[in-house]
């Protein structure tokens, strides 16, 4: 139980035109089907919205044939000047499918930016605090506001020097010290495997080194059935900012419903920010629009199961859709018993993308073809250090093994100045089939392109 004589008000994230889309639908949404639930928010004193990056960048384009950056604009028209939309970007690769130039980061910041976007919340699956620091840069330059993430996962084994309150703290610290600009911070846990402890621990001794005008924002995952356990146990710890959504997008594999948490707090003398009392009406909008959608009991249900095998809640039903879709549904739980061994060997990043589906492929691998026969390339990457530093060192045989298999030496220089400009690849492919070299069109075929495919 939590409480203060302080009255203390949380704000709320409203992340179901978002991260409930993605978890949900992997973000495969009509705009037109969801603008009436985010008018209804916004009158109903909704603030703060997630309303892109993520899946919902790519998903919206490739699937039902709408441009991104207008969605974006659509729903800034839609809920006003003065609300706060905010994105979600994966450091070195961004929006993207593959890690980008600088230039290209700082391109789909600008991007970003002129299409209604204030908040941009950037992590690393590797928690490569250099990574963090250079992909930074270009939020900050933009003028949004730049949250910084620590990636939190639950270990499938056991280890003191990752994944602890001690090593998320020790990333904050050195944040602190390196030359960049960040205006909030965020304890992002994707699959939802942190236990209550660890989030209380880490968001007390974060809060203890942090400028006391930063403040620290709580992201997790319902998956486990959790979800509004770690959130106590954050703001028991000092959390100043939650993330919550609503029915039919909330719980299961996306964050817990706004009425949930609300009638957690009563009595606390902690508050949200968001009226609970609004929400009927809100989802009775999405219940009504989203009639024609499949809604797939993998991602609208809990899974306790997800503490052994650490899987962001958007990308659990994908994986189940494509076993099933192949006729090897009977080989999912033999997957899920490999998942430790791939994050042991892989050195701990954290299962969010591109990690997470890294994780997927080389324990899918490692089943159907034998332990280590054949290597993902996005995991044999990752291990040689094409995407940075993993929090601890790789298995030197699995190391040694996707180098031969994949013809690649291990890497320790700087992920972007390896990456290939796409930009320019972008402007020849659009010179050629005579569509007009716009800002936006070329970062749109680049954020499609996938080197080698």
């Amino acid at each position: 139980m939590i409480f203060t004589e302080n009255k203390k008000e949380i704000r709320v994230m409203f992340t179901p035109f978002r991260d409930g889309l993605q978890s949900v639908f992997g973000g495969k949404t009509r705009l037109k089907d969801i603008l009436p639930a985010i008018e209804a928010s916004a009158a109903a004193g909704i603030r703060h919205f997630e309303f892109g990056g993520g899946a919902r960048f790519q998903a919206p384009f490739f699937y039902v044939g709408e441009d991104p950056f207008h969605c974006m604009s659509e729903i800034r028209k839609t809920v006003g000047p003065d609300a706060d939309l905010q994105i979600l970007t994966r450091s070195v690769s961004g929006v993207t499918l593959t890690t980008q130039r600088t230039s290209t980061l700082a391109l789909q910041a600008k991007l970003m930016k002129k299409h209604g976007t204030t908040i941009d919340r950037n992590f690393d699956f590797m928690n490569d605090v250099d990574n963090l620091v250079k992909t930074g840069k270009p939020i900050v330059d933009s003028g949004m506001h730049h949250q910084v993430c620590v990636a939190l996962m639950g270990l499938p084994f056991k280890s003191d020097q990752a994944h602890t309150p001690d090593f998320y703290i020790n990333l904050v610290r050195e944040l602190l010290k390196r030359d960049i600009k960040f205006d909030s911070v965020c304890l992002k846990d994707a699959s939802g495997t942190t236990t209550p402890k660890t989030c209380y621990e880490t968001a007390k001794g974060i809060k203890q080194i942090l400028p006391p005008e930063i403040p620290l924002v709580q992201h997790t995952h319902d998956t486990a059935s959790t979800a509004v356990a770690c959130y106590m146990a954050g703001i028991a710890g000092g959390v100043d900012s939650i993330d919550l959504a609503v029915r039919p997008l909330a719980s299961g594999t996306s964050q817990p419903d706004v009425r949930s948490m609300a009638h957690s707090l009563k009595d606390t003398g902690y508050s949200l920010d968001i009226d609970p009392d609004k929400m009927d009406e809100i989802e009775s909008l999405l219940n009504k629009s989203l009639s024609d959608y499949e809604f797939n009991p993998v991602t609208t249900s809990a899974d306790a199961r997800v503490v052994g095998f650490p899987m962001p809640g958007g990308a659990i039903g994908p994986n189940v859709h494509m076993m099933k879709s192949a006729g090897i549904l009977d080989k999912y739980s033999e997957v899920l018993a490999e998942f430790p061994e791939v994050v042991r060997a892989g050195g701990g990043w954290t299962s969010v993308t591109p990690g997470s589906q890294q994780y997927w492929l080389q324990a899918f691998n490692n089943v159907l073809h034998g332990r280590w026969e054949k290597i993902d390339a996005g995991y044999g990457k990752s291990i040689l250090g094409y995407f940075g530093r993993p929090p601890l060192s790789p298995d030197p045989e699995v190391v040694k093994i996707a180098a031969e298999k994949l013809e690649l030496p291990p890497f320790d220089g700087d992920p972007l100045e390896e990456a290939p400009d796409t930009l320019i690849e972008a402007e020849a492919a659009l010179k050629e089939r005579g569509i007009e070299v716009t800002d936006e069109n070329k970062f749109l075929v680049a954020a499609a392109i996938i080197p080698g495919k």
